[in-house]
């Protein structure tokens, strides 16, 4: 049965534009031209430099496009698996047509996904997928894989092909978290002369970071190199070296370019970092959502966002700065 205006709304809406009552569209229609797009937005966690970046891709991608608003929310903490499966089924139940997020847990998030669509909400995941990944649902994200297998090789070149190392992972049973613990057991199969000592989570978090490193360097003091999966996994570890009085002579290879890493990184406490590229993975996330709602979405979209290593060395090369200071009005490649 087709709803009826209010007559006194009816009569508002003939003589002006002041009726405030909203008209919905049933989800999984997709958008006529003129019609406002609500998006939800939603990143494993607020209150990082690496998804304030994001954001800031999300919301550019939002304004090359007519009548498009994008709600961004957040957990605080990484960990908070049930915290972001409400804010998601929240968003849902509001009536969004479209739901971008990046998954805390990969099977946790993945019924929240097979909601969402079962509805008719166009889902797209940033960074990080659910378990099992719908092949209709696309995962803009750096080949995980393939990086960390690039930052492993670059941490044995600094150590001369050999050494003790230690890997402080972030939260295991995330989909990011595994590719770039895959992508360092490839390092090291490559690599026979580094000698895996030590394997501990930090919990996505600085202090528990800096605490379980601490334990390493007390446990393995031979040690000589460390390889971490994520911004408050770096800072954690090279706080604790930096404590210790090794740094230079512990190698630190870790993910994500944050001021804090960027400002160790200069001081040579950190001695590699793999940069993402994250306003890329908001604007391509963005970008790809509103198309699939509009109908105007063409073949597969790209999902690899792509990744670099930042030493030292190259840290001021324009290309480099580009990526870590990105714009809307000149974006990263």
């Amino acid at each position: 049965m087709k709803k009826v205006l209010p007559l006194l709304c009816l009569a508002v809406l003939l003589t002006s534009s002041a009726c405030s009552l909203e008209v919905r569209r049933p989800t999984g229609v997709n958008a006529q031209e003129g019609d406002t797009i609500r998006l939800a937005v939603i990143p494993k966690a607020i209150g990082f430099d690496f998804w304030e970046q994001v954001r800031v891709g999300a919301e550019c991608a939002a304004t090359k496009h007519p009548n498009v608003n994008v709600h961004w929310d957040g957990v605080t903490s990484e960990d908070d698996v049930s915290g972001q499966q409400s804010l998601l089924q929240d968003s849902l139940a509001q009536g969004v047509q479209g739901l971008v997020f990046a998954a805390t847990d990969a099977k946790a998030l993945a019924e929240v996904t097979k909601s969402a669509r079962q509805q008719g909400t166009t889902v797209v995941n940033m960074d990080s997928g659910t378990t099992p990944q719908p092949p209709e649902v696309p995962v803009f994200a750096t080949d995980n894989v393939a990086a960390a297998e690039q930052g492993t090789q670059l941490l044995a070149d600094q150590l001369g092909g050999k050494g003790e190392v230690a890997f402080i992972e972030f939260l295991p049973g995330t989909s990011t978290n595994e590719t770039r613990a895959e992508g360092f057991q490839r390092g090291l199969a490559k690599n026979p002369g580094l000698k895996l000592v030590a394997r501990q989570s930090s919990n996505s978090d600085y202090n528990t970071a800096l605490q379980v490193t601490q334990d390493i360097l007390t446990a393995n003091p031979n040690l000589n190199g460390i390889y971490a999966g994520n911004e408050p996994s770096v800072l954690g570890a090279a706080e604790a070296v930096r404590q210790a009085g090794k740094q230079g002579e512990i190698k630190i290879i870790g993910w994500d370019t944050s001021e804090g890493q960027i400002d160790s990184l200069e001081e040579g406490v950190i001695t590699g970092l793999i940069a993402q590229n994250p306003f890329k993975m908001g604007f391509a996330s963005v970008n790809s959502a509103i198309e699939e709602i509009r109908g105007e979405q063409q073949g597969s979209p790209e999902t690899n966002t792509g990744s670099t290593v930042v030493t030292k060395e190259n840290i001021n090369t324009p290309e480099i700065q580009k990526l870590l200071n990105p714009s809307c009005a000149d974006p990263p490649k």
